[in-house]
């Protein structure tokens, strides 16, 4: 973290307060987490926010491409690899522009080597320290702590993840919720994936029972959260109860 910066009189400015991060946590990819973080920021800006894209993943999704229109959005930050040029999301760029609210998709997302942090939810860490609130987006299959249960429900092992410690430093989460059924709709309609993908996963990872399973988790997950983090301000207040 930078140090307060001193003013023409010399007076040390007041240390720079954290940003607050808001999470939408969602059972899967396709119920809608982007699309319903860019509506809400949408909304943020018609009221006065000065709103800004750090980076958003619309997986060709027209829905979610179209909400992206009047929003300013960052341009990513090119890195080689490979005989490849990746493109990433640029925090320095990001904290130099100092928006009030910042979108920042994907927050399991493993970042192309040799960027700053391995993850994402690294570059939010430093982006909040910087003192800008972060909007970003977590499927609740990538929480370190449920690895081992996502893999026995779904057969899936999932190659990113997030600790748990980062989700319970949010300052708000939004469960965005739809029942296994309506998913299922959308995945059959193409607004997931492509149709040969869409069989495929509608197949295996998209089973009622495994949505079921997970929908269940994210809910719990959601409100244990909020439990918690309810139970520590209280304990922090010295509020006498069963939490002290």
């Amino acid at each position: 973290m930078t140090s307060p910066i001193l003013s023409t009189d010399q007076t040390p400015a007041a240390p720079r307060k954290r940003g607050r991060l808001k999470v939408f946590l969602g059972m899967s990819p396709g119920v809608g987490k982007t699309y319903e973080m860019l509506r809400a920021a949408r909304r943020r800006k018609a009221e006065g926010e000065d709103v800004v894209v750090g980076v958003v993943e619309t997986h060709g999704r027209k829905e979610t491409m179209s909400l992206l229109r009047g929003l300013e959005v960052m341009a990513r930050r090119p890195i080689a690899y490979r005989e490849r040029t990746l493109l990433e999301f640029d925090i320095d760029a990001a904290i130099a522009r100092r928006p009030d609210l910042l979108l920042v998709d994907e927050y399991a997302h493993s970042n192309a080597p040799g960027s700053r942090h391995p993850k994402r939810w690294q570059d939010v860490e430093e982006i909040l320290d910087a003192g800008i609130d972060v909007w970003t987006t977590l499927n609740v299959q990538h929480l370190e702590s449920l690895s081992d249960v996502v893999l026995r429900i779904t057969g899936v092992r999932q190659r990113e993840s997030v600790p748990d410690s980062a989700l319970s430093r949010a300052d708000d989460i939004e469960v965005v919720d739809i029942t296994p059924e309506e998913l299922r709709k959308r995945l059959a309609e193409g607004k997931v994936y492509v149709p040969e993908t869409a069989r495929l996963a509608s197949d295996n990872f998209f089973k009622v029972e495994n949505l079921t399973a997970l929908r269940e988790l994210a809910l719990r997950r959601a409100a244990q959260t909020v439990d918690d983090q309810l139970t520590a301000r209280l304990r922090e207040q010295g509020a006498a109860g069963p939490w002290a």
